[in-house]
C-alpha cells in the first residue's frame, strides 16, 4: 500500500462505493487509476457484497498498489459504504483530502488536475459540477442553499421557484468563480481532514438516500465552509424513475427516501419543521396514485418512514424493510 506524495492541495484519496454495477465500475476505476500518483494517492473501493462478478474482477486489478478493496459481508447500503470507506481511507492512507463517488460516477479526465491547481484552503469541503453523459446538468446532484438559513432564498422558493429556488442552477455552473453552498451529494464531494475532524463521518445506519445531504448540512451547521467549483466536472451515468413511471423500483427504497428526507427537513428547518411536516406527509401520501397493485405496501412504507423519521430511528434491519415492501393491495 503506497502512501503517495503530497501535490497541489495535498494527498488525495478516492472512495468509491459499489454494488452490483460491474459495468459501471469498469469505467470508473480505470478513470481514477489512470491519474498520476501525485494527483491521486490511492483508490479505496467498498464492495457492498456484490453478486455480479465484481469481486472477481476487482481481484484482477489489485496489481496496482494504489488500489485497496474492502468487501463487505452484507450490503451496507450507500451510507454504510461511505462511512466504512472514509474511515478506512483515513486510517490506511492518512489523506489531506478524500473525494467520494458512486460506482456510476467519475471525474472528467482533467478534474483532479484542476483540483490540485487551485488553493483549496478556503473551504473544508468542495463540491463538483455533475453532468449527465449528454452534457445536461445532473439534477439529483445539484448542490443546495438551505432556505431556512437564508431569507432571500426562502422567499424565492416560496414565491414559485420551488426546487430551483434553493438549488444552484445554470448561472453558478457557468460561472468562473466558486460559490458557497450548504448541502450537496456524495458524487464529486471533496472533504478535507479538517472537515472530518469538525463533523465526523457519515451515518452508515441511514443505509440509502439523504446521507450525503445530512452529512454536508451537518458540516455547514457546525461552522464548516463548503464551496461549489464549476471547474471540477464529474459525470454521472445513472438511471432513475422516469416521468412516465413515478414509482420507486424496487419499492422498498421509498422507505429510506422518505425517512431520511424527513430527517433532512428537520435538520434544515429547525423549529419550523412542525409546519413543514404536515405538508410533506400529505404530498408523499398523494403519491399513492402512482402505485397501483402495491398501494398497501407503499402506504405502510410511507407511514413507517414518517414514524421512524420523527424518532430518528435508524436501527431498522434491512430485511425488515424488505418484508414491509412485499405486501400487496
Amino acid at each position: 500500500m503506497t502512501m503517495g506524495t503530497k501535490h497541489g492541495a495535498g494527498r488525495l484519496v478516492a472512495v468509491v462505493v459499489t454494488y452490483n454495477r460491474l459495468a459501471q465500475l469498469q469505467v470508473t476505476l480505470p478513470r481514477l487509476l489512470n491519474r498520476p500518483e501525485t494527483e491521486l494517492a490511492a483508490v479505496l473501493v467498498v464492495d457492498n457484497a456484490s453478486s455480479d462478478g465484481t469481486a472477481a474482477w476487482l481481484a484482477t486489478q489489485e496489481d496496482d498498489p494504489r488500489l485497496q478493496v474492502l468487501r463487505c459481508e452484507t450490503n451496507l447500503g450507500g451510507a454504510g459504504g461511505f462511512e466504512t470507506g472514509m474511515r478506512a481511507a483515513v486510517a490506511g492512507f492518512d489523506p489531506d483530502w478524500i473525494v467520494v463517488m458512486d460506482d456510476d460516477a467519475r471525474p472528467e479526465p482533467d478534474a483532479l488536475t484542476r483540483f490540485h491547481a487551485q488553493d483549496r484552503s478556503g473551504a473544508e469541503a468542495w463540491a463538483a459540477a455533475v453532468y449527465h453523459l449528454d452534457g445536461r446538468i445532473c439534477d439529483m446532484n445539484r448542490p443546495s442553499i438551505n432556505p431556512f438559513w437564508h431569507k432571500q432564498v426562502l422567499w424565492r422558493t416560496i414565491l414559485g421557484k420551488g426546487r430551483d429556488g434553493f438549488h444552484i442552477g445554470q448561472a453558478e455552473y457557468s460561472a468562473t468563480t466558486p460559490c458557497a453552498i450548504d448541502g450537496t451529494s456524495f458524487v464529486g464531494f471533496f472533504i478535507s481532514r479538517a472537515g472530518i475532524e469538525r463533523v465526523g463521518y457519515p451515518d452508515g445506519r441511514l443505509f440509502l438516500y439523504g446521507d450525503d445531504v445530512l452529512y454536508t448540512l451537518g458540516l455547514s451547521h457546525a461552522g464548516g465552509r463548503i464551496l461549489f467549483d464549476p471547474d471540477l466536472r464529474f459525470e454521472h451515468d445513472f438511471s432513475t424513475m422516469t416521468d412516465e413511471d413515478k414509482r420507486f423500483r424496487p419499492l422498498w427504497k421509498s422507505y429510506y427516501h422518505y425517512r431520511n428526507l424527513l430527517m433532512v427537513y428537520r435538520m434544515a428547518s429547525g423549529l419550523v419543521f412542525w409546519l413543514v411536516l404536515p405538508a410533506a406527509a400529505g404530498k408523499w401520501l398523494l403519491k399513492l396514485r402512482h402505485h397501483s397493485g402495491e398501494r398497501l405496501a407503499f402506504t405502510g412504507l410511507v407511514l413507517r418512514a414518517l414514524r421512524d423519521g420523527l424518532l430518528s430511528r435508524t436501527d431498522v434491519p434491512h430485511a425488515t424493510v424488505l418484508g414491509w415492501a412485499k405486501k400487496r393491495g
